[in-house]
């Protein structure tokens, strides 16, 4: 597949080109610059990021960290079969727990929810740092939702951190999290103050958190822009007849073992 001329495969993580340097020179750059477009097409084209792993895993499939994008890029496609078991593999090379929680994930679109559950309880959360085990939560209550169990979803999302003010890199997914979930019991109230809480803290966002929350308020957005475009002239004669209102634009909706 093509790769642009600005990328050079520098821009991969230390780590990762670590992890390359068992690799010939020239293979380990040819490796480094799919990764590197794995890694930038991945959230808005993931069809194209999934052929360039493809690409990376024929060229160095013994590399964790191309394991790792390949998983990523098949989870991205909801091609979870594929996804649990790169995943796994990395994992063996690795022996890092840091993949469990999207594992677990996987096992959810694969449509085993109770297999998520078990990894939820898993010694191997133990093992994850804090952003890992918040990651962790969130799956075990969506594992929850999927079984219909709303009211035990609701409850495993009540941890400390969410209950905490300080804002992490987890806080307006988990903050959302508990919004959603609780506006699916019927909770309206408490989920348009917790809509409000994520807003606050989804700094890149990362959520759509204030068009729920504006949709709970029952507000309507107009395109200002197709409006203009068919307001009355300002220098019209006044001899002409008013032209009408345009009409008002309805209300947009928006709607992750061995």
């Amino acid at each position: 597949m093509p790769i642009p001329e600005d990328v050079t495969g520098d821009e991969i993580d230390k780590d990762v080109r670590q992890e390359l340097q068992s690799l010939p020179k020239t293979l380990a750059e040819d490796v480094a610059k799919n990764l590197v477009m794995v890694a930038r097409l991945i959230d808005e084209d993931p069809e194209g990021a999934y052929g360039y792993s493809k690409v990376a895993l024929r060229l160095a499939s013994r590399v964790a960290a191309v394991r790792e994008a390949g998983g990523f890029a098949a989870y991205a496609n909801q091609k979870y079969s594929e996804a649990l078991a790169e995943f796994r593999a990395a994992r063996r090379m690795t022996g890092s727990a840091e993949l469990w929680p999207v594992m677990a994930d996987c096992e959810r679109g694969l449509g085993r929810p109770e297999k998520a559950l078990d990894m939820a309880g898993a010694p191997d959360v133990q093992k994850l740092d804090k952003a890992g085990q918040v990651e962790m939560r969130l799956v075990a209550a969506g594992a929850r939702r999927d079984m219909g169990q709303l009211d035990a979803a609701i409850v495993t999302l009540q941890s400390p951190e969410l209950a905490s003010n300080s804002v992490q890199p987890w806080t307006a997914r988990l903050r959302y999290a508990y919004a959603d979930a609780l506006l699916a019991g019927g909770r309206d109230r408490e989920a348009r103050e917790w809509f409000a809480k994520a807003v606050e803290a989804d700094r890149d966002g990362s959520t759509d958190a204030s068009d729920r929350l504006a949709e709970l308020d029952g507000v309507e957005f107009v395109d200002a822009l197709d409006e203009g475009e068919d307001a009355p002239e300002n220098d019209a004669p006044e001899n002409d007849a008013p032209e009408k209102d345009a009409p008002e634009k309805p209300a947009q909706e928006d709607g992750d073992e061995d």
